[in-house]
């Protein structure tokens, strides 16, 4: 939950709020990654994670769900660290 962030971490914040993308199935791998693993991130993942973010939906939901992969190896990355947190939820 947003509670659990440190008010004085805005990114951290900022980064929960764009995760909410109104589509199930991006929510699902997106929103548990912010508000779970992103604290514990290094600032140039959560620099990359925040990249990520200004993504459109079309492009995440082919990446989540590995239709097509992400453009570059940094994003690649990424998608990987957040489908991983995704299984290891369950």
């Amino acid at each position: 939950m947003t509670d659990s962030i440190p008010s004085a971490d805005p990114h951290a914040k900022r980064a929960i709020w764009h995760s909410r993308r109104g589509m199930l199935e991006l929510d699902v791998f997106l929103l548990p990654f912010a508000e779970e693993a992103y604290s514990t991130l290094s600032s140039d993942d959560q620099a990359l994670y925040r990249r990520l973010l200004n993504y459109e939906d079309p492009d995440l939901f082919t990446w989540f769900l590995e239709h097509t992969p992400a453009e570059d190896a940094e994003l690649s990355r990424m998608v990987e660290m957040v489908r991983a947190h995704a299984r290891q939820r369950g």
